[in-house]
């Protein structure tokens, strides 16, 4: 599997209109009897990686469908709907067998954090080495964890933090609950967010998906509680509202979702965008969303795919040229599992 081409700094104008892609065709399984499963890492190598939350256990996919496991996250502690969450990866020539560093975000016992492992071996070979602390005291609870982080074009570490079930952590500037987070591989601030803190925006109730456009400009999709879910555009210094607002509010002193849905419709995790159209999953939703980016701060109405036809859709990410991959999640304790959950499918995208 191919990693997601480097995109260009924020603020970079694209040089071309891209074409919308959608998914043409049905998908087809890669990988089956996955545990939970939270989130799809391919790595520069062509290996993929992929996380499962309750087990802990980071699994290496294999040419052949095959799993093996490339290491475990033995601090986290799975409850409710915390455990081992987001994958992320940074190459560096100076970790430990040069190849770089894989970041995990997790839940232990009493706070919610983000440590780093050396990448060892070869694709099909692939281990962890010892993981060392990026960022602790995100706070976590039974529910609301966040979880999803990403580097940027900007080389920097984001990571989507929920508001841990305490609502008023979302608009509290001292806490990292409830926030989009933005910070140095190791763990810094850097010089030039927008409070001096970690904290990139704020007013969110629980965001767990991360995905850059063409120009550099960062979207995130965010649970809502009854009423909406939402698609943000993100911005430094966002307030977005949660919890004095949910949805579209039209109040000048919040950030407005770009799309938002009912949450029967969605309650959305991973996003994903290829050729500047975002492919956003859905849990409570079952389904896969497309929403094309028509400017820099605008998109087309969405379109859903799949239907019900995999139960609850949990991660997608950019697959081998042309291709999609997404990862259902019916064996979490709130799916009903089908032969073979969970599975990776793959499904070919174009115009």
């Amino acid at each position: 599997m191919t990693s997601t081409p480097a995109q260009p700094a924020p603020g970079a104008t694209a040089t071309a209109e891209l074409t919308p892609v959608h998914p043409v065709g049905e998908p087809v399984v890669i990988a089956s009897g996955l545990q939970a499963p939270w989130s799809i890492l391919p790595l520069p190598g062509g290996a993929t990686l992929i996380s499962e939350r309750d087990t802990t256990r980071v699994r290496e996919l294999l040419p052949d469908g095959g799993l093996r496991e490339a290491g475990t996250i033995k601090a986290a502690e799975p409850n409710g709907e915390g455990g081992l969450l987001g994958l992320a990866f940074l190459a560096d020539e100076a970790a430990p067998g040069g190849a770089g560093w894989v970041y995990a975000y997790f839940s232990t016992a009493t706070d919610n954090r983000i440590e780093r492992m050396p990448l060892a071996g070869t694709p099909g070979s692939h281990t962890l080495g010892t993981p060392t602390l990026v960022l602790d005291s995100i706070p976590r609870a039974g529910n609301h964890n966040g979880g999803r982080i990403a580097f940027g074009p900007d080389g920097l570490l984001y990571a989507t933090a929920g508001d841990a079930g305490d609502t008023a952590n979302a608009q509290n500037p001292s806490s990292l609950g409830g926030k989009i987070l933005r910070l140095t591989p190791t763990g810094g601030v850097p010089a030039d967010n927008p409070f001096g803190t970690l904290v990139y925006s704020f007013g969110h109730r629980n965001p767990q998906g991360l995905a850059w456009d063409s120009r550099g400009q960062l979207w995130a999709s965010e649970f809502g509680q009854n009423a909406w879910d939402e698609l943000n555009r993100i911005v430094p210094g966002g307030n977005y509202g949660w919890p004095q607002v949910e949805g579209e509010a039209g109040d000048a002193a919040y950030i407005d979702p770009q799309q938002q849905w009912s949450t029967d419709q969605a309650s959305p995790s991973g996003i994903a965008i290829v050729n500047d159209t975002i492919f956003m999953t859905g849990l409570r939703g079952q389904r896969l969303w497309s929403i094309p980016i028509t400017g820099p701060s605008s998109t087309a109405a969405p379109a859903e795919w799949f239907v019900h036809d995999y139960g609850r859709l949990r991660d997608v990410v950019s697959g081998p040229a042309g291709t999609l991959w997404f990862v259902s999640n019916n064996t979490d304790g709130r799916g009903s599992p089908a032969a073979g959950d969970d599975r990776l499918f793959q499904v070919v995208v174009g115009p």
